[in-house]
């Protein structure tokens, strides 16, 4: 009697559950809550056998170094993978180039942030009843103007656990040369705490490591804010 063939290691995507599935997923709850390996398999559209499609995004950013490997790498580049072959590799230079071209699209409508008065007047409406703190990454280039969209980090109510890593990824891919942290204090005091002067001086070295200039620190409060740099706190 022949025995019972073996299930597959693996789950084909169609395996997976509607909110499993990155297409669904963005298509239910929007781009944002998708994760850089499934934004991939979406451009990707397919995997191959033994080896779903976010399995294969995922493998793609781990052997190029994440996000920014994958951004500098070309189609000539990523046809060396298993998997990806011209087609692939065309699709997701082709995202990448898009991506760029949106962000040099009509420059002077992205937001100047050259104060800390333009900056919270373009931030503030974000923290409105948060009962939580959140951090907020601006990237910026030459001149002081948004690249991209704001990076958000969430946190506790009472402190953000933030990592170097984390905070200056989406700044590396859009190769700012600088970046504004602005956080919320639902508390309303937005006088800066002794953890938000250390982290801020953490974050300072770790950015000029990258040369990457911390411009600012701005936190909010309730109807006010607190800019570090205007009050020579933790910058330098």
């Amino acid at each position: 009697m022949p025995e019972p063939a073996t299930r597959p290691s693996y789950r084909t995507i169609r395996e997976l559950s509607e909110d499993e599935r990155p297409r669904e997923r963005l298509l239910r709850h929007g781009p944002e809550v998708l994760s850089d390996a499934e934004l991939v398999a979406i451009v990707l559209g397919s995997g191959l056998a033994g080896e779903n499609v976010v399995d294969l995004a995922r493998r793609i950013l781990e052997q190029h170094g994440g996000l920014p490997g994958l951004v500098r790498a070309d189609a000539r580049t990523l046809q060396r993978l298993r998997g990806v072959g011209a087609a692939k590799a065309a699709q997701l230079a082709a995202a990448v180039e898009l991506g760029r071209r949106v962000q040099r699209l009509v420059p002077e409508d992205r937001p100047h942030l050259g104060s800390p008065e333009a900056v919270y007047a373009y931030v503030a409406g974000r923290f409105v009843g948060r009962t939580k703190e959140q951090l907020l990454v601006l990237a910026l280039d030459t001149r002081g103007r948004l690249l991209g969209t704001p990076a958000v980090l969430g946190g506790t109510v009472l402190s953000v656990a933030v990592r170097p890593a984390e905070v200056f990824r989406e700044a590396v891919v859009l190769e700012a040369t600088g970046v504004i942290l602005v956080h919320n204090h639902p508390s309303g005091d937005p006088t800066p705490s002794a953890d938000d002067i250390r982290v801020t001086k953490q974050l300072a070295e770790a950015g000029a490591l990258l040369g990457i200039d911390l411009v600012d620190h701005v936190i909010v409060g309730l109807n006010r804010y607190v800019s570090m740099r205007r009050e020579g706190i933790a910058l330098r």
